[in-house]
This record gives C-alpha cells, sequence and structure tokens, in this order.
C-alpha cells in the first residue's frame, strides 16, 4: 500500500478544513437553504472536509450540489448551453462540443504524477515532486472558479455493491464536465456514504477550465496524487484531461489492485462483451485494444454489451473471474465509425430518441454532424475544431484540415444501445472466460491466436504493439503498447506484470473457469503476404467469426494447431464459421495468408521485446522465460521449413 504517514494532502494543505464542523462552516457560507440541506444527507466526515478544503480553494461564487435527478441533470445540461460549453444541434437531445483547437487529445507532457524520490513510478510518465506540485497547485487553482459555479458530483466507478467498485467525488467549474459525467458514470449521491464506508475509501477530483483561453493552454496540468488519490487539472477542457473519474481515477484503480489487492483483483483498459454460442449460450469476454484499434469495434461486435474502454474485475469465491465496467457510458472515437462496421452505434448517433454530446466533428449549416469514414455524403463547409472549414481549406503549414478531427467523439449512455445487457449493473460482475489483446500490426501476427497457459496469455498482452494515435497530442509513430493500459500504469511496469502473472495464475481460479487468453489483429495487410496492396486482408466485419472461434474455444468444442506462438483456428472451422456467422464465403488461399507464420518477422518482433524490457527494472523473469522459449522453437521450425511456414505444414 503507497504510505502518506510523512505527506502532505495537497488539497488538505490548501484549504486547510480539519474537522467536520469547520468544513460545515464553509458550506454555510457558500452555499444557499437547498444545497446545505443536500450536503447534509452527507455524514462521512472525510468526504465532507475533502469537498470544503475545494471549495476554500477555489473560491465559485455558487455550489450546486447534484443529486443526479431528473432535474440536476438538466439543470446542468442547460448550463452548459448558456455557458457556450455545448450548443444544440437539429436532432432533439443532441449537443456540440469544442475544445480548444490545440487541445484536441490527452496532454501527455503536462500530465504529472505527485511523487517523492523514493517513489516508483512509471518509466512512461512525468513526475513531480510533492514540494513542487503544492505550489503549481496553490498559484493556479486559488480562486480559480472566482465568478463560478462549483458542481459536486458523487459518483460510483462501477455498480453500488460490487466488491471492486470505486466512490468518486467530481467537483468542477465546467458543465460539460459534469454533463459528461451525468451520461458516463452513475450518480450515486444516495449511496455514497454507504459505500464509501463499505469500501474504505473514496477518489476526489477537483477541476477548472479556468477562463477557457487558448493563450493559457501551455499552463494547464493534469495532477495525480496517488497517495491520497486526488486529481487536480486547470486550465483545460477535453474530457481526457477534464473527466478525472475516467482515466485519472483509473490510474488510482490500478494502483489499488497492484498494491493492496494483489492476485485477486486487476484493473484493466478492456471492453467487456458477451458472445453468443450454440443454444443462445453466452460468454463473456474482455478485451485490451489500443485507441485506434478496434476496440469499440470489437465491443460493438458482441451479442450482448457492457462496456468498450474500462474494466474491474476479480476472482470470486466460485473460482471464476468477474467483471464490471466502471462506466456506464461510451466517449466513443467516432472517425470511421459507419453503417457497415457499427450499424447499433450508428442506430444511436442517427435516429431520435437519445442524448448524445459530440465533440470536434464538424457541423454543418443545418446543424448535423459529419465526421471522416462514415460513409455519408459530406458537406463542403461548416464549423469544426479549428473553426470555419471548407473543403480544400489547409493549416498553417499547408497541410490539409479534415472534415473532422481524429479524435472526435460521442458521448452516450450505455443503455441507449440496442444491445446492452442488464447485466451491467449487476454487482456480482460478468463471469469472463476470455481475454483478447489487440494491436495494429501490419505484417507479424495472424488474425487470432490461444496462449498455451495463463502465463503465455500475459506475455501477448505485454507484447502489444501500435501506431500512436490521436489520443495522445504529439504523439507518432510505432510504439509499443503493453496490455494497452501502459499509460494508466502510475507504478514500476515490473509490479503490473507480476500482478498480471499473479492474477491469471492464481491457484482460486478453478479449472472449469481457467482463462482463454488469445492475440488478436485485424490490420495484417496484402502487401506483408506477397501481394501490392495495403488494403487489409480481410473486412472490419470478420471480427464476429475469431470471436466466434474463441467462444467454441473457450468450451473445448473446436480444434486448434499447436504452433510456437500459440494455437490457430484450423480452416474447415473457419469455413464453417464465417458462413454461419456473417454468411460470408471463406477462401482456403486467404486462410494460408492470414495463417501463415512469418518466421523472421515474430522473431524480429520478440527481440524488439526483450530488448525493451530488458531496460524496464523489476521485470519478472517469466517473460523472458517464455519469450525465449518461443524464440527457440520458432529457430527450430525455421532450420526445417524456411522463413515461412503454413498452416498445412504445422498440421501434419
Amino acid at each position: 500500500m503507497l504510505k502518506t504517514d510523512n505527506d502532505i494532502d495537497i488539497i488538505n494543505e490548501l484549504g486547510k478544513v480539519n474537522s467536520e464542523t469547520s468544513a460545515k462552516e464553509v458550506f454555510k457560507q457558500y452555499m444557499d437553504d437547498e444545497h446545505l440541506s443536500r450536503i447534509s444527507k452527507i455524514k462521512h466526515s472525510e468526504v465532507l472536509k475533502k469537498i470544503a478544503d475545494a471549495i476554500v480553494l477555489c473560491n465559485p461564487s455558487k455550489i450546486f450540489i447534484n443529486t443526479g435527478s431528473s432535474d440536476d441533470r438538466q439543470f446542468i445540461k442547460n448550463l452548459a448551453l448558456a455557458g457556450k460549453e455545448e450548443s444544440p444541434l437539429a436532432m432533439d437531445g443532441h449537443t456540440i462540443h469544442y475544445d480548444l483547437a490545440q487541445e484536441q487529445g490527452r496532454v501527455i507532457d503536462r500530465t504529472y504524477y505527485i511523487a517523492n524520490p523514493e517513489d516508483l513510478v512509471s518509466s512512461l510518465a512525468n513526475r513531480m515532486d510533492r514540494p513542487t506540485a503544492l505550489e503549481e497547485v496553490r498559484s493556479n487553482m486559488t480562486d480559480i472558479m472566482k465568478d463560478m459555479t462549483m458542481i459536486v458530483g458523487f459518483y460510483m466507478r462501477g455498480p453500488v455493491g460490487s466488491p471492486v467498485s470505486n466512490p468518486a467525488l467530481e467537483i468542477t467549474s465546467s458543465n460539460y464536465v459534469a454533463h459528461s459525467a451525468e451520461l458516463l458514470y452513475r450518480n450515486a449521491y444516495a449511496d455514497f456514504d454507504k459505500e464509501v464506508e463499505t469500501l474504505g475509501h473514496f477518489f476526489t477530483n477537483i477541476h477548472s477550465q479556468g477562463l477557457n483561453r487558448t493563450q493559457d493552454l501551455p499552463d494547464a496540468r493534469v495532477f495525480m496524487d496517488r497517495k491520497y488519490r486526488t486529481t487536480y487539472a486547470w486550465k483545460c477542457t477535453y474530457a481526457g484531461n477534464t473527466l478525472l473519474l475516467k482515466k485519472g481515477n483509473h490510474r488510482f484503480a490500478v494502483d489499488k489492485a497492484v498494491y493492496e489487492n494483489l492476485g485477486n483483483e486487476l484493473s484493466e483498459h478492456m471492453f467487456i462483451t458477451g458472445i453468443h454460442g450454440p443454444n443462445d449460450r453466452v460468454t463473456w469476454f474482455a478485451g485490451a485494444a489500443p485507441s485506434g484499434c478496434g476496440k469499440t469495434t470489437t465491443a460493438m461486435a458482441g451479442n450482448v454489451f457492457i462496456g468498450d474502454d474500462l474494466a474491474q474485475m476479480w476472482i470470486a469465491d466460485d473460482g471464476s473471474i468477474r467483471s464490471v465496467n466502471p462506466e456506464c457510458g461510451i466517449f466513443g472515437i467516432v472517425e470511421d465509425v459507419n453503417l457497415e462496421g457499427d450499424p447499433l452505434l450508428m442506430k444511436v448517433l442517427r435516429q431520435p430518441g437519445h442524448e448524445v454530446i459530440w465533440s470536434n466533428v464538424l457541423i454543418d449549416e443545418n446543424k448535423i454532424p459529419h465526421w471522416v469514414g462514415n460513409n455519408e455524403d459530406h458537406p463542403g463547409k461548416g464549423f469544426n475544431f479549428q473553426g470555419e472549414w471548407y473543403k480544400g481549406k489547409t493549416d498553417d503549414e499547408g497541410k490539409p484540415i479534415p472534415l473532422s478531427h481524429p479524435n472526435s467523439r460521442c458521448t452516450l449512455k450505455s443503455d441507449s444501445l440496442e444491445n446492452y445487457s442488464p447485466e451491467a449493473e449487476n454487482p456480482e460482475g460478468a463471469l469472463t472466460r476470455v481475454f483478447t489483446y489487440s494491436g495494429r500490426d501490419a505484417d507479424t501476427m495472424p488474425p487470432v491466436w490461444v496462449a498455451k497457459d495463463p502465463y503465455a496469455g500475459v506475455v501477448i498482452g505485454a507484447c502489444i504493439v501500435s501506431a500512436a494515435t490521436a489520443t495522445e497530442v504529439g504523439a507518432t509513430g510505432i510504439k509499443r503498447a503493453p496490455w494497452a493500459n501502459a499509460p494508466f500504469i502510475p507504478g514500476s511496469l515490473g509490479d503490473y506484470m507480476d500482478a498480471q502473472f499473479k492474477f491469471f495464475g492464481n491457484d482460486k481460479i478453478k479449472k472449469d473457469y481457467a482463462p482463454v487468453m488469445a492475440g488478436l489483429n485485424y490490420f495484417l495487410t496484402e502487401k506483408a503476404r506477397g501481394g501490392e496492396s495495403s488494403r487489409l486482408l480481410g473486412e472490419k466485419k470478420d471480427v464476429k467469426v475469431w470471436l466466434s472461434w474463441l467462444e467454441r474455444y473457450a468450451h473445448n468444442e473446436i480444434g486448434y494447431i499447436s504452433t510456437p506462438i500459440g494455437n490457430l483456428p484450423k480452416y474447415k472451422d473457419l469455413q464453417l464459421l464465417f458462413k454461419q456467422i456473417i454468411d460470408k464465403e471463406y477462401s482456403k488461399d486467404l486462410y494460408t495468408k492470414q495463417f501463415s507464420l512469418y518466421l523472421e518477422n515474430i522473431i524480429n518482433r520478440i527481440e524488439l521485446q526483450k530488448k525493451a524490457y530488458a531496460k524496464e527494472p523489476g521485470i519478472p523473469q517469466t517473460l523472458f522465460d517464455i519469450l525465449d522459449k518461443q524464440e527457440k522453437a520458432l529457430l527450430a521450425l525455421k532450420d526445417v521449413h524456411g522463413s515461412i511456414v503454413t498452416p498445412d505444414i504445422l498440421i501434419n
């Protein structure tokens, strides 16, 4: 557990509210009778002191205690519209929010963990010492909400009553942030005290956009205080930087799993979706994929759906792995979302009856949103993330400005989707049998392969590679993306990997519930398999087949080909599933291209991983042992069959 005995809690140092009595005095000074009545329903003294400290620091003109009622939600939305943080669109319930033009993703260069010299912090992250962070918060957040309304929300990151849910305060001056929180999280005002008392902790999030000016953006900061589970953000508007319930609190949840419940709990950057097997059997999947690597598409390919981004999981008393979604909504990238690949999501986005907050898309003169890759007719002009737009417009460097930003988003409640499962609100979680790991890999791995045991499955997750995406400002090129969670691992990568091995290898997991752990790759190209085109080998909808094959595999109903990297599907099984699941003919030639092992590429990838992890302190030896074993077997295969090995060779 992260110790706090000798450290200063920054918000308390600045607010100096040290008793429940003094907290109530602050409330009397700032709140009207209605909101005093509301805050009186919250009894937990530590929660009250945190809220009061934030009030003293930020000095708002008004306080709004959000109870989660329909009237409160509408009031917050009206404030967002009145303050121009959102604007109404043609479809009832739809609004548009624009972030600052230079803030279209996470400001990773201005995001810090507050850490002492002895604290282990991920090598992928920035750190700042506590005294410096204290002065930064003091100088930037003092009076930052002057003449503004502070909104205080009480949320659960997960179903009320679940052992791995996390209570969290969202304190903000942004009505857009508060509106988004109401779509994405469970307002638990009525249950907050009970949940904090039962679980023994809560997270605190304090944010203000300030004056929301472009010139202030270089001074924007996101701070995460792991020891006091408090986040601070200022002078920023993009939800990934401001809706601290999301990735800020996800980091605290990762810490909790790694350092307080080692081997029994995980907090992952994973979707949760259910695949139908024979006789309408539902098998639950969880899967990791970096942004832009098909994560939402995979989640929505399920017959029933729980979440597209985050998962809290634990080993239940019956020996099964259970998963819940901390969220109850979607903050999804819309680029390339279209009717062919995402029909259920498109129904929500293009048909009336649902609430949607759009961000950074193009809005035409009829107040209709448009985005890149929706396979629809586009207008020649409109208003988008950088202002007035017309076809052919270029930026200061002469580069074409796209119709919509690559990180354009839609925010909506998950129950708007037809395939959303009531199981999402079950505090006992979904019994999860299959875990998938996806990257953006043009030339190496097959579309699907299964680890031979849970330890090799952890290694698949550790070895994800991807292209940098628009979710991170300034990031470019190809990069490693361990578990698609590395940016959100606060501590040592070695500690996190050790937690993965201990969880999936835990003896508490019964044999009947043993996890199937698999790699997925949707991005293999024709060029990588002897062709000339950079087109993909396959289609977006093929994901349904790969998932269906894994569903049968989990129930021991289907065969496989054993290889050094794991188990591969047999052609006849896939041919049948392609016809049954998506009514598509699947040729032997395509199968051979997709599932042949290009050994030099795989061996080079293994070497890349070994060299990269050798630079990280504390990496478990198990990773290197498994990679060495795979590499040795691949080299032996190459000596006998050459650098390209087809499935037919392996099956004979």
